[in-house]
């Protein structure tokens, strides 16, 4: 399964399809981010198993980026 990568302000998302159709209306806008190609590792050692429960139950899985501090 590709997974695709969103953003909307501190929220980030992973979902199933490249117009995250599924994501939720309350954080929109939601920007196109990337993706992850099948069998590849997530970003920040998240795991893939649960991203893609996530995306099967509920169409998309959140996370919050950490800012980064200078």
């Amino acid at each position: 399964m590709r997974i695709y990568i969103f953003k909307a302000d501190s929220l980030c998302a992973f979902a199933g399809d490249a117009n995250g159709s599924r994501l939720p209306k309350q954080f929109a806008p939601w920007t196109a981010d990337g993706y992850v190609e099948t069998g590849a590792h997530p970003p920040h050692r998240l795991s893939r198993y649960r991203i893609e429960s996530a995306i099967k139950q509920h169409g998309f899985q959140l996370w919050r980026a950490k800012q980064k501090v200078e």
